[in-house]
This record gives C-alpha cells, sequence and structure tokens, in this order.
C-alpha cells in the first residue's frame, strides 16, 4: 500500500466489523470510533460504566451498544468474551490499564490465546517514503531473543499477507549492514537471514542485518553495494529491542512529519491500542488495519517457522 488514504479506501470496500471498546467511558477512544463510524469501516460496541458512557456518547453524537461493568477487570472479561464468542472481531483499549486488558486477552479459559507470542506493530506513512512502512516490534516485547524475533517476524508477515501483501520484504535492521561479531544484533540478523534461504520461515524474504538507508533507499543499497530482494525495498522494518523500534515509529511523526497507526498481534483477534497523544488520522488507520487483517486471515498460509 501507498499511503493511509488507500489503506482506508481498501477498507470502505470490506465488510463492516464490530469493535468493542474496553473500559467505554474514553472519550478519546469514542472519538476514533465516530471517525471509523463516519468512514463506514466499523460498527461500535461499548463496555464499561454505563453511566459515564452514555454521557460521552450523547456529547460526541455517537450511538451503540452499552454493556455495563462494575469494573476494569469485569469489563476486560465481557469485552473478550463478546470477541470469544464471536459476537465482536475487534478489541480496542479504552479507559484501562494495557496490563489489564492484556490479562484478560490472554486468559487461558475464555482469552483469545493463539499459541504466538503478543507483539507489536506499527504502520509508517511518511512523505519521505513511497508505500507504508511498518516496524515490529516498538511496544510488546522489550528485548527478544533469536526465536523471539523469529517469532516476531511470524506475527507481522501473517499480519502482511492477511491485508494484501503476498510476500512481505522484510529487513532486519541494525547500526550496520556486517556482521560485526561485537554486535550481537548483527549475528542474530545474519543466522535468520539463513534459515529464511534455508525455508525455516515462510512466506516472506528476509535480508539483514541492514542499515536503516539501505533497507529502505533503493539508492543507498546501491551506493553501499547491498543486493538482494529486500534492499531498498523493505515493507517491514525488524527492530532489535523495543527501544529502537519505539523510537523508530515516534520519529516517523515527530521528525518526519508523517502519521502512524499500530496493533497488537499473536492473538486470534487483532487488539487496536490507541493513545491520547494520536492524531485523529492515526487512530481512524489503526481501526483500519485491524478490519483488512480480519477480512482475509482465513485464507492465508500460517507463515510459520517450519522443520
Amino acid at each position: 500500500m501507498r499511503d493511509f488514504a488507500e489503506l482506508l479506501e481498501k477498507a470502505r470496500r470490506r465488510k463492516t466489523r464490530r469493535v468493542v471498546l474496553i473500559g467505554s467511558d474514553d472519550r478519546e477512544g469514542v472519538r476514533a470510533l465516530r471517525l471509523a463510524v463516519e468512514e463506514g469501516i466499523a460498527a461500535p460496541v461499548f463496555v464499561g460504566n454505563k453511566r459515564k458512557t452514555e454521557a460521552i456518547l450523547e456529547e460526541e453524537g455517537l450511538e451503540g451498544k452499552i454493556i455495563d461493568a462494575a469494573s476494569l477487570e469485569e469489563a476486560c472479561e465481557l469485552g473478550v468474551k463478546l470477541v470469544r464468542s464471536g459476537e465482536a472481531d475487534i478489541v480496542m483499549k479504552g479507559l484501562v490499564k494495557t496490563s489489564t486488558l492484556l490479562k484478560a486477552v490472554l486468559n487461558k479459559e475464555w482469552g483469545l490465546r493463539s499459541g504466538s507470542i503478543l507483539s507489536h506493530i506499527v504502520a509508517m506513512d511518511v512523505p519521505a517514503i513511497d508505500r507504508l512502512v511498518f516496524v515490529s516490534d516498538g511496544g510488546m516485547v522489550i528485548r527478544p531473543d533469536l526465536q523471539t524475533k523469529v517469532s516476531i517476524i511470524e506475527n507481522a508477515v501473517r499480519f502482511l499477507k492477511s491485508t494484501g501483501y503476498e510476500r512481505p520484504k522484510v529487513a532486519l535492521i541494525a547500526a550496520v549492514e556486517v556482521v560485526n561479531t561485537d554486535m550481537p544484533d548483527t549475528m542474530e540478523a545474519a543466522i535468520i537471514t539463513k534459515m529464511a534461504q534455508r525455508g525455516q520461515i515462510a512466506d516472506c524474504d528476509i535480508e539483514g542485518p541492514l542499515g536503516l538507508d539501505n533497507a529502505l533507499s533503493p539508492l543507498a543499497a546501491e551506493i553501499k553495494k547491498v543486493s538482494g530482494p529486500v534492499a531498498g525495498r523493505a515493507d517491514l522494518l525488524v527492530a532489535p529491542d523495543i527501544a529502537s523500534g519505539n523510537f523508530l515509529g515516534k520519529s516517523a511523526v515527530y521528525l518526519a512529519g508523517g502519521t502512524i497507526a499500530g496493533l497488537v498481534l499473536g492473538a486470534t483477534a487483532p487488539i487496536v491500542i490507541v493513545s491520547r497523544a494520536d492524531s485523529a488520522p492515526s487512530k481512524l488507520s489503526s481501526i483500519a488495519l485491524a478490519t483488512l487483517s480480519i477480512e482475509n486471515r482465513d485464507n492465508i498460509g500460517n507463515g510459520k517457522i517450519t522443520p
């Protein structure tokens, strides 16, 4: 996809999805859903304090089913169970702690476990790049080891395929594009690249280590004599740790004047977590990403590591 305008246009052509806002007395979350309703991509369900939610909905000019909950823990349980039972399609974080929500998502009896780790992905729409670029993981896994990085890649590739990417180009980014024994991230990137070449990671092209410049820019890749299907054309940047992934996503907004959208992956349904600091287009794009990922996920391969 070229940009969020194309993303939104694709979402408009798909089936409207039911989004459950957990901790629904959240004005920012309600405003995000109002945008999604206006675009015809979402139908909201609200779970939380009914009295406070009703007041916010009236003020914001939005309607929807409200399920009252006596506590945030109960709201998380009720909301997750709605998705688990098929009465809703997407989880959206409202006025509730992320840890409380994820505890419900991972509940062994009625949660949304899939067998995968939970990881975060961000889509970046920046003026300097001619396409959407995705980054993982800048929001969930603090310091992934090699196997966890493989799991992050699997989650992201599965997601990208569900949104229409036939064979995502994955760049394992590091400070340099050469293997350096003093830089473990470059060693792990080289190992994962070899695993992909041998067919141990499916449905994508992987290269690493790559610098950010030669992962995104064909000119930089040519100048540095870095070749291959991913060099200069990466769809997905896999960060070595949460700090670098987080900085990269936020720099797209605050240094490059771009817009970002993000989801938590790895559950049986997408999880939208919007920040109060996110712009309206960012929130809308996060919901649009979630709706697109549902549309095709049953028709794709698992993108799992093979023996």
